[in-house]
């Protein structure tokens, strides 16, 4: 019986991922058809509410079904709080969406390509998601985000996990902190499962269920005047707290059990 229920997972969990992104492409529709009616401000309101509850109900849905299991109870305390510069590390492909299904005025820094996609890009546009342009033109677009009341979602390693605990940080994220002056507010994620890690090719089943993740919170720091000094410590700091996870932060495979698509 056991074995049974296992092997339902995996066309459940191929099933999953097609309501996933049925999910996405009517949102996307229904939030290009909005925008025109919409001042900035409510469009961004109704984007950013229409995302997070989304990616709520789908991880709601993929957790009745015992594919994954979810702690961030943690991110609660952020909502409603002044605006935050939220940093975290980043093991899969999934850690965006489930961080942002439990916050409420969260934006993001997307690839520039899929926010002027005309139509997968609409959702994106309506919330009010920051291009990675320019490094100026991010960070100026930014901290206009953070002075209207925003929380801004980062990953100062500027790609997935490569060399566990963390890659090398980047100080653009400390540059907008600095600017905007709002301090910077550590979260630390936990994976049991290599799925969606850096290579992982979407389509390429998980080694097993459930797919655990935990969220929890760090300290809060204010930049101070050397950013770059600053970058260095926070990612000692984060090496240093990645270290006591309970769960396997990237689940290390061998050559043959990872599969690598560039």
């Amino acid at each position: 019986m056991k074995t049974l229920r296992a092997l339902a997972q995996y066309p459940l969990f191929y099933a999953g991922l097609l309501v996933l992104g049925a999910m996405c492409l009517g949102w996307c529709a229904v939030a290009w058809a909005m925008r025109p009616f919409l001042s900035p401000i409510r469009g961004r309101a109704l984007g950013r509410a229409g995302i997070s509850g989304g990616f709520r109900l789908y991880f709601a849905f993929t957790t009745w079904l015992g594919m994954t299991r979810f702690e961030l109870d943690e991110l609660g305390a952020l909502n409603g709080q002044p605006s935050l510069i939220l940093a975290s590390n980043h093991p899969t492909f999934l850690d965006a969406a489930f961080l942002i299904s439990r916050l409420q005025n969260a934006g993001c820094i997307m690839k520039a390509d899929v926010v002027d996609n005309p139509f997968l890009g609409a959702g994106a546009r309506l919330a009010d998601f920051i291009r990675n342009d320019s490094p100026r033109n991010m960070v100026r677009q930014a901290i206009r985000d953070l002075r209207q009341g925003s929380h801004l979602l980062v990953f100062p390693e500027g790609t997935r996990t490569t060399e566990p605990p963390v890659n090398d940080f980047k100080s653009g994220f400390a540059l907008i902190a600095k600017g905007a002056k709002v301090p910077v507010q550590t979260l630390f994620i936990e994976n049991s499962s290599p799925f969606l890690s850096k290579g992982w090719p979407i389509h390429h089943r998980p080694p097993s269920f459930p797919l655990v993740y935990r969220v929890r919170l760090g300290k809060r720091f204010n930049v101070g005047d050397d950013a770059k000094a600053f970058t260095r410590d926070l990612q000692h700091y984060f090496e240093h707290e990645l270290a006591k996870a309970e769960l396997a932060l990237m689940v290390q495979t061998t050559p043959s059990e990872r599969p690598v698509h560039d």
